[in-house]
């Protein structure tokens, strides 16, 4: 199967993530008003859309507690109503198994309720909020997301009304999105991405990116993520293959072969011009709602 390019391409801006520890650059996001700000930015340069993850203020650390969600989309609202914002609902399904005992949890075990971790989704309705679908090893940890427990908190994205970005870490995860399509669990149109780059999962390579979108649904809108090393490779192969693009500090924190990235702004300036120097159009935030079918930003609820 063939796609040309898009004839406009949205930006999405991953802020801070779980996984960058603060120790690796001195300019992740950790407050709200970091977060908040570097969002800001990235929008100022092209990003239609933030992906976001909280950490706590004084530690570092990912947090899930909603007063910190709250805050930072307080703070993006007062001065931007259009950028579009995504929450991620990936923490809280990572399981290390203790060493004297495998069935017992060790410590970095965020195992919760699968409503739990939507919680935050229900209370600040955003435009989006991502679901993953994988099940995999991640490091020396696992991480766990059954069908069972992703039908249930696809079940609540549903009735809260926001639209979910479903995550692809491995074709396994592909053939769970058509069963979940298939038994009117996910309807369409469809938004998704593909993550590449993580150890254990999809690898970055052009053939892969092909590989993958061969295997979505019809009409399926993709980004493929590039970790570490290859987040510009994949945002040239991303939008060469049909799709959409994503960096920021939750995927690389390189701006170059050894010099750190300044900012959020800085990496979605550099993706920006890859993507536009191979013939894209930047879509802004109004036209990746159209692109998208997502609510105009002045319907909003408050």
């Amino acid at each position: 199967m063939t796609r040309a390019p898009l004839p406009k391409v949205f930006i999405t801006c991953a802020i801070t993530g779980n996984i960058t520890r603060p120790e690796q650059t001195p300019y992740l996001p950790i407050t709200p008003q970091q977060i908040a700000d570097s969002a800001l930015e990235a929008a100022e340069v092209g990003a239609a859309i933030a992906h976001i993850h909280v950490r706590d203020p004084k530690t570092g650390q990912p947090s899930m507690k909603l007063d910190l969600y709250r805050e930072v989309i307080d703070r993006i609202r007062s001065k931007n109503a259009e950028l579009i914002i995504n929450l991620t609902t990936g923490p809280g399904g990572r399981f290390v198994p203790s060493d004297h005992d495998p069935r017992i949890a060790a410590e970095g075990t965020t195992l919760m309720l699968p409503e739990r971790r939507v919680d935050h989704i229900v209370a600040l309705k955003p435009d989006i909020c991502t679901l993953d679908l994988n099940t995999m090893n991640s490091g020396g940890q696992v991480v766990i997301n059954t069908p069972t427990n992703v039908r249930r908190m696809a079940k609540v994205i549903a009735d809260t009304g926001v639209k979910p970005e479903i995550e692809l870490f491995d074709s396994g995860d592909i053939a769970l999105l058509h069963d979940l399509v298939a038994d009117g669990t996910l309807k369409g149109p469809l938004l998704t991405s593909f993550v590449l780059g993580v150890k254990y999962g999809f690898q970055p390579s052009s053939e892969t990116v092909l590989y993958a979108r061969n295997l979505l649904p019809p009409n399926a809108a993709f980004t493929a993520i590039g970790i570490g090393r290859s987040a510009y490779h994949m945002v040239a192969q991303s939008y060469l293959a049909g799709g959409h693009v994503r960096v920021g500090l939750e995927d690389a924190v390189y701006l170059d072969r050894g010099v750190l990235a300044p900012s959020n702004a800085a990496l979605v300036t550099k993706a920006r011009r890859i993507a536009e120097d191979l013939g894209a159009q930047i879509a802004t935030p109004s036209e990746a709602r159209t692109i998208l079918g997502l609510r105009e930003a002045a319907s909003q609820d408050a």
